[in-house]
Formats: C-alpha cells, sequence, structure tokens
C-alpha cells in the first residue's frame, strides 16, 4: 500500500551566500564625504563606476571636494546628499556621530544607512575602544533611525590606501553586520565592486562593538610596523 507523507514539503537548497545582487545601478551617498575615510570609499566606489554623491554639512565645502575627487562624483549638502541616495554610508566623527544621524532622520528614512564609524579614544599609550550607551556606533544608529535599514561595514580599510590612486587594488575582507540578509547582501555586493576587496557577512548589529572596537589594535599594528594593515577572513 502506497502510503503519502502528510508532512511539511522539502525544504529549498539553501541560497549561495556569493549569489548577490547587481548594485551597479545603486546610487551611493557618503555622509562625511569630505573626512579621510569618506573621501577615499567615495573615490574607490566612484573609480568602480559607482554613481556617487558625497555630503557635507556645508554644501560649498561637498562641491570641492568632490571636484578634486573626478570620476563623476558629485557634492551636496547632507540632507540633500541623503535624499538624493539609494545607500548611504556614514563616515563622520565619532564625536559627531549621534547629533548627524539625529538631524538626517527623515531624509535617511527607507534607505539602507551602512555605518563605519568607530567609536575610539586615543591616549599616550594609542588608541582604545569606547563603548557607547547603546553598545556601539552601529547601535546608536539604529536606535536613532528606527525607519532606516542599518547595516555596518567598511570600518578596517586605510583612508591612505583608498586616496593612494597608484594603488589598483585593496587586499582586504569588508566585514558587513545587519538584521536583514538582503540588506547585508547588496552591501557585500558594494563592497566587491571595489578591485581586491570582498564583503563577508559578519554578523547581526550586536556584535558590531567588536569589530569597530578591533580598529584600534590595527592602529597598534600600523604605527609598529609602518604599514596600512587590513584584514582577511581565512578558509571562506
Amino acid at each position: 500500500m502506497t502510503t503519502h507523507d502528510s508532512g511539511s514539503a522539502p525544504k529549498p537548497p539553501a541560497k549561495d551566500p556569493w549569489d548577490l545582487p547587481d548594485v551597479s545601478g545603486l546610487t551611493v551617498g557618503v555622509i562625511g564625504g569630505t573626512g579621510p575615510q569618506g573621501r577615499g570609499l567615495a573615490y574607490r566606489l566612484a573609480r568602480a563606476g559607482q554613481k556617487v554623491v558625497i555630503g557635507s554639512r556645508a554644501a560649498e565645502r561637498a562641491e570641492a571636494a568632490a571636484a578634486e575627487l573626478g570620476h563623476g562624483v558629485e557634492g551636496a549638502e547632507n540632507a540633500v546628499c541623503a535624499r538624493r541616495s539609494d545607500l548611504v554610508i556614514v563616515a563622520v566623527p565619532w564625536e559627531g556621530h549621534a547629533k548627524t544621524l539625529e538631524a538626517l532622520r527623515e531624509d535617511l528614512a527607507g534607505k539602507i544607512v551602512v555605518d563605519c564609524v568607530n567609536p575610539l579614544g586615543f591616549d599616550k599609550k594609542g588608541a582604545f575602544a569606547l563603548t557607547p550607551e547603546e553598545g556601539s556606533a552601529a547601535e546608536q544608529a539604529a536606535a536613532l533611525l528606527p525607519d532606516s535599514r542599518v547595516t555596518a561595514a567598511f570600518h578596517h580599510l586605510s583612508a591612505v590606501l583608498l586616496q593612494d590612486e597608484s594603488v589598483q587594488e585593496i587586499d582586504t575582507d569588508v566585514l558587513v553586520l545587519g538584521e536583514a540578509r538582503a540588506d547585508t547582501d547588496t552591501v557585500q555586493a558594494l563592497a566587491n565592486r571595489i578591485p581586491g576587496m570582498r564583503g563577508i557577512f559578519a554578523g547581526r548589529l550586536r556584535n558590531a562593538h567588536q569589530v569597530e572596537s578591533l580598529v584600534a589594535n590595527l592602529i597598534s599594528v600600523n604605527r609598529r610596523y609602518k604599514a596600512h594593515a587590513g584584514l582577511r577572513t581565512t578558509d571562506v
């Protein structure tokens, strides 16, 4: 006698983690795009063919920086930059992080926000990690931007290498954190646009603190070895 399984249908095959979306048509905004990290990211993404708008508190400053970067980069005041972009990278100094995001809450609603801010302090012994009340800069961003899709990435990149026009490839992985796979996949794909880089999923936002804190260790590496150290994840 033939019997029929009345249980649930077979599970679909697991999604290939390297099957990432095409992000070439996205406009990327960089808040803090006139600072070293933001400027470097804007340059690398634009050089890779991405449409980039950099933001600053002063439109004139953003426009001047954009003109220097070339590759079709445009500049605008922060709120305009946020509204014009599909995905926004936040690369402001930690001291201005909360105030900047509070001011842009409405402009960033519904957008993927990529926080790459590292809460660090410095003293005679060097760099050390700070612990925000929310746990990390990324979690602070998520608390301040309830209507945005907050992710965290691009923490461990050398601003010097990013801005060096003679460097063709940057040999590093980019750890990406977030709550929704569609969002982290998008950010991974964006990292992959930059030659030499590879986006790697590294957990949810609750794990962002140790990723941000590791920058203090990399600064120590760089000072000792006169280097521009990044990260590579083995066996992935």
